[in-house]
């Protein structure tokens, strides 16, 4: 890498609304003093909304469709195809991964669906997917058989369309009607038809939504609760809804009935109603969540009167009810009636106590489990009269049975907790749970360690194992270490090094360095089977990092780099590039990282920053250019997690490192690849695509892949995955390997 041009100034006032970078201009007038590096040639002078755009000479390329955006696409794709399907790995690569995503001995995951099991299964017969049932007893024999519900493939065929289910509501008790969510080629909007179990066809004449980013409840067989868009003016800036209206049947959206309202200027994902029941399906509470940015939100109850805000955190996590109490745990300091309630604690408080004002209510809450400074709650299942935690211990997986006195009725119940005989040193984490039954399904895994699927009894004693995946891929020649980083500001840094056994620690091994930081999203040991076959089997190291910004260690390790504080995520994460260099792992040219979404603007703000430390970058789906990333579908809604590029003090701090803005062509870039998709909704592809369009401008070498379906999930189609897979580990032994 050449050296950075820098320029020295001493009377200069650097406001805090604008990058710390000087023009030439005011160092001729300032001469002597500190050096300060001269600003990338894209970097606006003026970073307001239409300063940015001014200094934007990609924006036909946020067009999704548009010609010019389209033109690029083909010549890009046919350029990054050409050097990864060429190479002579990628058809090994593309067999061997389309093997695993499409094989018949993976573990169908389960959920309760009235009285039985019910699964979605992809292979290469069905790559839509085909809905589907059986009984318990059936699911965990030997030879279970599967009673078809809807197949997707063949609806996809009779109506012409690029369906991908995206998921089921079913109306409990009994579940036999079910809403169904079904996306056109993969995006996060999704159309809603009501459909009949005991006949497995949609109801004529019965609920149906149009495309849209829906947030729907059940509330009896003839009412929902919907939030959609209701027509102009009734989204957020962000694309989603804020207001909530209760649908009877055969009404059209224009007639339903206003329940709850936010404002147009909410943050976040939309509103939503969550219709909380008991064991035999009677509702015991409606509660509408009203974010105010991405993690903020007003929580209220609906009564007799409409309506009523409940007293709790802003940042708060429902899990459930139990009679009258509601489950829920704090996501920051909260302090009430004299107890200081640590962040990220389980508490289960009445609703009566929660309807008065803080200073009125009676007494302190039940306090269930408050976690360690190395653990964080990582998940609940509600029962009818216990629960079951999911907790990460120092990144290890830990199950928790809680179960209460007699007295659960009291305003303080005594909650006894006993720790649910499970494997160690691994992820554990709660699948599907059944009020009715008591039951939750669990899964385990490792890194080198296939999940194993198992049902926990109301008992609560121990796991009782149903189904093992078998390996797919030989993991005798490697280990797993976990090891610390320092950061910038003192902090140690997990991260875990999945290595060949007796690995030189010369530095010549090829490392793909995984990491996220952000969004409180935990990453534990978790087995990934195309990485096992296609990159360790070959001899690869794998690294995951858990940053600051993810939610390992509770609401405190993700709070700590919001906003303002972003820059230490990425300085965890080059502090564990460091470490793994210093260990002898692997060395800058040996090292590659990969990111995707968030871990978008990890991967490009760490090559912008760090070019130095790798030599391979997958950005996928990312998050690039920050300082419009408000203004491209469904950015604003993660405000609360980046800051906003409208208030000065703000777009200087995100300036910093926004790495389409801070790209500079007298830099030696590693050559990255950067993949997206064309129906992706929820992360723009104009990200991406800009991204590309300057490294090619100012002379860099770069690989770019747009998918033209599938949306931001990758899950539309496995045989389509697998072929991402093979070109992702193409280009990755291409600069690791050879």
């Amino acid at each position: 890498m050449r050296a950075p041009l820098l320029i020295t100034a001493s009377a200069l006032a650097l406001t805090a609304c604008a990058p710390q970078y000087v023009t030439v201009t005011e160092v001729m007038s300032n001469p002597g003093g500190t050096s300060i590096e001269l600003p990338p040639p894209h970097m606006p002078d003026d970073l307001s909304p239409e300063g940015v755009a001014a200094a934007d000479d990609h924006l036909a390329l946020e067009q999704v469709d548009g010609a010019e955006a389209m033109a690029f696409v083909r010549a890009s794709n046919e350029t990054a195809l050409s050097a990864l399907t060429g190479d002579p790995r990628y058809e090994t690569f593309r067999t061997e991964a389309e093997a695993i995503l499409t094989a018949t001995d993976r573990i169908p995951a389960p959920s309760f669906l009235g009285d039985g099991i019910g699964n979605f299964w992809q292979d290469a017969t069905n790559p839509k997917g085909v809905w589907r049932r059986t009984t318990l007893e059936s699911y965990a024999s030997a030879d279970t058989r599967w009673e078809t519900l809807l197949d997707v493939d063949a609806l996809a065929r009779a109506e012409g369309k690029d369906w991908v289910f995206k998921g089921a509501s079913c109306l409990a008790p009994d579940e036999t009607r079910c809403l169904i969510s079904l996306s056109d080629g993969g995006k996060d909007a999704v159309v809603v038809r009501e459909f009949d179990l005991t006949t497995k066809t949609f109801v004529d004449g019965g609920f149906v939504l149009p495309e849209g980013k829906h947030r729907l409840s059940w509330l009896d067989r003839d009412t929902l609760l919907v939030a959609t868009d209701f027509g102009p003016g009734t989204l957020t800036e962000s694309g989603y809804p804020y207001i909530i209206k209760s649908l009877k049947r055969g009404q059209t959206l224009a007639q339903a009935t206003e329940v709850y309202r936010g404002a147009q200027s909410d943050g976040g994902y939309g509103v939503s109603a969550s219709v909380f029941r008991d064991a035999g399906g009677a509702v015991e509470a409606v509660v509408f969540s009203r974010p105010l940015d991405t993690f903020r939100s007003e929580t209220a109850l609906l009564t007799d009167q409409g309506p009523t805000r409940l007293a709790l955190p802003e940042r708060v996590s429902i899990y459930g009810t139990q009679g009258g109490r509601l489950i829920f745990s704090n996501d920051e300091a909260w302090a009430l009636q004299g107890a200081d309630v640590p962040p990220g604690s389980l508490l289960s408080v009445p609703f009566m106590d929660l309807r008065a004002p803080v200073e009125d209510q009676p007494s302190p809450p039940a306090l269930i489990f408050s976690p360690g400074p190395r653990q964080s709650l990582q998940d609940v299942a509600v029962l009818e009269d216990h629960l079951i935690l999911a907790i990460s211990d120092n990144v290890s997986g830990r199950l928790i049975h809680v179960g209460s006195t007699p007295e659960r009725a009291a305003p303080n119940p005594h909650w006894v907790l006993r720790d649910i005989e499970a494997p160690t040193s691994s992820a554990l984490s709660l699948g599907d749970a059944s009020k009715g039954s008591g039951r939750v399904f669990v899964s385990s895994q490792g890194f080198l360690t296939p999940p194993t699927l198992s049902l926990l009894e109301p008992s609560g004693r121990s796991l009782s194992a149903l189904r093992a995946a078998p390996p797919k891929f030989d993991a005798s020649t490697h280990v797993v270490q976990q090891f610390e980083a320092t950061s910038s500001d003192g902090t140690k840094i997990p991260y875990f090094v999945v290595m060949p056994r007796g690995l030189r620690m010369d530095g010549s091994a090829p490392t793909i360095l995984f990491g996220y930081g952000g969004f409180q999203a935990s990453f534990p040991p978790a087995y990934k089977p195309e990485m096992g076959k296609l990159w360790l089997e070959n001899g690869g190291v794998f690294v995951q990092a858990n940053i600051r910004g993810g939610g390992e260690f509770g609401p405190g390790w993700h709070q700590a780099v919001l906003k303002e504080n972003r820059q230490l995520a990425f300085d965890d994460f080059a502090a564990v590039a460091r470490d793994l260099i210093d260990r002898g792992i692997t060395s800058p040219r040996r090292l590659g990282i990969y990111g995707r979404s968030n871990g978008g603007v990890l991967t490009s703000v760490s090559i912008t920053q760090h070019p130095e430390l790798f030599n391979a970058a997958v950005i996928e789906s990312p998050l690039i250019d920050m300082l419009r990333y408000h203004l491209l579908p469904a950015g604003a809604s993660w405000i609360g997690e980046y800051g906003d590029p409208r208030i000065p003090e703000q777009a200087a701090y995100i300036a910093r490192y926004s790495a389409y803005q801070q790209l500079r062509p007298d830099v030696r870039y590693p050559r990255v690849y950067i993949t997206t998709n064309t129906r992706d909704d929820r992360v723009h592809p104009g990200h991406a695509r800009k991204f590309a369009a300057r490294l090619a401008a100012q002379g860099h070498d770069y690989l770019y892949y747009e998918e033209t379906a599938g949306g931001h999930s990758n899950d539309a189609d496995p045989v389509a995955n697998a072929r991402r897979w093979a070109r992702h580990y193409v280009y990755l032994a291409q600069q690791l390997m050879d």
